[in-house]
């Protein structure tokens, strides 16, 4: 157990800005990590060992993309006892993502709106902190999420995502080719059937002579969105069988505002995380399932606040759970919770 509770960090982080408290947060877990410092907040890796996509994951419960955008504090967060961490979007160039104000708190529906706008440094930048990260090291495993500049019109989008999968791909135990961030302008157009159809050949050729040149083959998943209805999601999921994709996650942030309108900050731009995306993202896990069959690899994510919500996950069909707005309400017990309540029992 960490030394210091959540519930007394909490009120500070939720004084501040909710970028700002981001900033500050990620600023002390990368300056610590690694020290004597971070048993602070380390607590046990809950140990509960599942094989998907070829991977042997130490736990089901992970981080998803966008807390850690450049890669900074993958030790420091790994010591939350995380089975496996996903850092990222990366961007071929650096981008400092829309204007601010772009994150806003909803706690009266346990949720958060950001329109960041794929903010980061840059890959190279980006791979130099993966590299120094010691995580991998300890049996953990890594995700690295790519994305396609804002500057980059959607027609050359494709050239962004390649030059992004050869940087990354000698780096991750996989690679989440990210199509549906609501905050890049066009972005989620990739999800549409000619594009997504034109994108992942084009990257599952890439993996292929990759995989020639490191001598390995690096799992590729695709992230896509949950306001999709049943016929886009048949689609995409004949598209990713015909490219011999390795996985799926499901879901990203919501454009739907039904459920926090009457909030302040619930008429902002941006993509709508925490629980009211929960039963969408759910729906459409069952879905893929559906479609897909039940060996194809599916990783949940998208409002689970609790360990009860990462057990629907998997009931709806998702082999993994994400968490990142839990996180950031819940504190690392949720992890926790979530690896237990998922865990195997053992005879």
């Amino acid at each position: 157990m960490s030394l210091l509770p959540y519930a007394l960090a909490r009120p500070f982080l939720f004084g501040l800005d909710p970028e700002h408290a981001h900033e500050v947060t990620l600023w002390a877990l990368a300056r610590l990590q690694n020290t004597p410092m971070q048993c602070a907040w380390a607590q046990r890796r809950v140990d509960d060992p599942v094989t998907v996509a070829g991977l042997r994951f130490p736990n089901r419960i992970g981080l998803a993309a966008g807390l850690d955008k450049n890669g900074r504090c993958i030790d420091g967060l790994a010591a939350m006892g995380f089975g496996f961490i996903e850092v990222g979007t990366v961007t071929p160039k650096a981008q400092s993502g829309n204007p601010r104000p772009r994150m806003f708190r909803l706690p009266e529906a346990n949720a958060l709106i950001n329109r960041l706008g794929f903010n980061n440094d840059g890959m190279d930048a980006f791979i130099a902190n993966v590299k120094r990260a010691q995580f991998r090291e300890s049996g953990g495993v890594l995700g690295l999420n790519i994305g396609k500049n804002a500057a980059t019109p959607i027609a050359r989008a494709v050239d962004d995502y390649l030059l992004c999968l050869d940087g990354v791909y000698p780096h991750a135990d996989y690679v989440t080719v990210n199509i549906s961030s609501p905050n890049t302008e066009d972005l989620r157009a990739l999800q549409s059937d000619e594009a997504l159809d034109a994108l992942l050949g084009a990257v599952q050729e890439r993996k292929i002579a990759l995989a020639k040149q490191h001598g390995c083959s690096v799992p590729i998943f695709v992230k896509i969105a949950p306001d999709l209805d049943q016929a886009q999601v048949g689609v995409i999921a004949a598209t990713l069988r015909h490219h011999r994709i390795d996985g799926v996650i499901a879901t990203n942030t919501t454009i739907a505002r039904d459920a926090v309108k009457t909030l302040r900050y619930g008429d902002e731009a941006g993509g709508l995380s925490g629980a009211p995306v929960f039963e969408a993202s759910n729906r459409v896990i069952a879905q893929l399932r559906a479609a897909l069959g039940k060996a194809y690899p599916i990783i949940g994510v998208g409002g689970v606040m609790s360990a009860s919500d990462a057990q629907a996950k998997v009931t709806a069909g998702a082999d993994l759970v994400q968490i990142y707005t839990g996180f950031i309400y819940q504190g690392p017990a949720l992890i926790a919770a979530a690896a237990r309540a998922l865990a195997t029992p053992r005879p």
